[in-house]
């Protein structure tokens, strides 16, 4: 009887196959290597990757500085929408919405409590909450912010020491290499996915966070994922995982990760002064097109080339001109224009590097002692002694004094305003006023100490109605606050 056409078929294919492989035992070629095993990678460092969920009052979206900027899903045909928080900033409510909850991930980097997430988490919070793999859910407190580089500090008291990462060097990383991610997409706890770094100094351009050279990898990362760690295969961890590209909100195959070497220095600065300084050179660049290899006869197109050089910066002191192409920074090579600003913002503020340069055909090297970048006027402001801060429970907010650096960014004097350094209540929140916003009078009082604004505030009672000037960056306007009758307004 003659066996079916498909099953002969088949045969064929399985004797070939046979011969194949013993053609290639028999020529001594080396077996192909064994995948990586995560399970002793992901069995040590669960337990100190945490679920996020960060509530806010939907009412903080409507404030003076939110209203006719654009909130909400974004423009599907706009190239800046296609790069999408994964997590993500919740959209515009609509007006019958009170509260939402976004969910996120984080992990613990010290076992006194510290946790690292993104600041798009708990951007606008009025309470951030952590929930531990052993179930507890315990109130969260953002010691800082930074959303320059997408970085958010937080601070559990869990009383007794707590299971920590171990903290790699992302500038080991290279193309090819295994990673894998721990968090909670969608919700889903301590889901774990892998895949490989497909490039290393990735920098998304001026329009999404220019001073960061992302970590592009292929891990599968969707919705509830960000601010969960990337690790390597030693179990370290090597980024912070933030982004993807993507023209559905979902995942596909492009994912990016702030780089842990970039987020630990953001964290030392958040815990001693409450912010993130920045070096800054002073230069607007271009890429080093074809059209100027051609017209300057280069050899390659590597470099950023000089538009402007500001007055007085860093750059024009130590001789810097337009027409000038950057090839190296403080010894490292700049292939192309997008390399240099993640450098110089990585440069603390006073360092004297050299910056070699290519002017008219001539290779120069200058020296150039860094600037201090305008910092984020909404990022916290940090710890102060108790004794130098001020509130009232009944605003919901507390007060401290406006350090030099803030008061020249703004454009202040001397004796003008104090900072609020932290929203306490909700009826600060629900005005829309954040940490860092500067009040510099209550009801028509001057504001000049936060002796000032404690007696300004001292006799607010329930069912008052208090007028602030608030100046937040180079917005000024007045916002009022009213303490609801019957209650204090305090809150968590």
């Amino acid at each position: 009887m003659n066996r079916p056409f498909w099953r002969t078929l088949m045969c064929c294919a399985l004797a070939v196959g046979f011969v194949a492989v013993g053609d290639v035992q028999a020529q001594g070629a080396p077996a192909a290597p064994a995948l990586p095993d995560f399970t002793g990678i992901v069995q040590k460092n669960a337990p100190a990757v945490v679920h996020v969920e960060a509530k806010y009052d939907g009412s903080r979206t409507n404030s003076m500085y939110m209203q006719g900027q654009g909130q909400g899903q974004g423009n599907p045909n706009d190239p800046q929408w296609i790069f999408r928080h994964f997590f993500g900033m919740p959209s515009m409510p609509s007006p019958g919405q009170q509260a939402h909850i976004s969910l996120g991930s984080g992990f613990i980097i010290s076992s006194d409590g510290y946790i690292l997430t993104n600041n798009h988490v708990v951007a606008h919070a009025n309470k951030v909450t952590v929930r531990l793999q052993d179930r507890r859910t315990l109130v969260a407190k953002v010691v800082g912010t930074d959303p320059t580089y997408d970085i958010a500090l937080l601070k559990i008291n869990a009383g007794k020491p707590l299971p920590t990462v171990t903290i790699g060097d992302s500038h080991t990383l290279k193309a090819g290499q295994w990673v894998l991610a721990i968090g909670s997409p969608f919700g889903f706890d301590y889901t774990v996915t892998q895949g490989i770094v497909s490039a290393v100094g990735r920098n998304l351009g001026a329009g999404d966070q220019p001073d960061t050279s992302f970590i592009q990898t292929d891990v599968p990362i969707n919705r509830g994922n960000s601010g969960g760690p990337l690790f390597n295969l030693k179990g370290q961890v090597v980024g912070i995982n933030s982004q993807i590209y993507s023209d559905t909100g979902g995942y596909m195959g492009v994912s990016f990760s702030i780089p842990i070497d970039v987020a630990m220095n953001a964290v030392q600065q958040l815990k001693t002064k409450g912010y993130v300084t920045r070096g800054m050179l002073g230069v607007e660049i271009r890429p080093v097109g074809s059209d100027v290899v051609k017209a300057l006869k280069l050899p390659d197109a590597n470099g950023a080339i000089v538009v402007t050089v500001s007055p007085g910066s860093a750059a024009e002191r130590a001789g810097i001109q337009p027409g000038d192409i950057i090839l190296g920074f403080n010894g490292h090579a700049i292939e192309q224009g997008a390399d240099l600003p993640p450098m110089v913002a990585m440069t603390r503020p006073g360092t004297r590097v050299p910056v070699e340069v290519l002017r008219n055909g001539k290779r120069l090297t200058l020296e150039a002692t860094i600037g201090t970048m305008p910092r984020d006027k909404n990022a916290l402001m940090g710890q102060v002694n108790p004794a130098a801060r001020g509130g009232t429970a009944a605003l919901g907010l507390t007060v401290q004094p406006l350090d030099k650096d803030t008061r020249e960014q703004l454009g202040l004097k001397a004796g003008q305003g104090v900072v609020i350094s932290d929203i306490t209540g909700p009826v600060a929140a629900q005005a829309g006023l954040q940490n860092g916003d500067v009040i510099l009078m209550v009801n028509q009082q001057k504001i000049d100490s936060v002796d000032a604004f404690r007696a300004a505030t001292a006799h607010v009672k329930p069912g008052d109605t208090v007028l602030l000037l608030v100046r937040r960056g180079s917005q000024t306007n007045f916002v009022s606050l009213s303490v609801p009758s019957g209650k204090s307004g305090s809150g968590n």
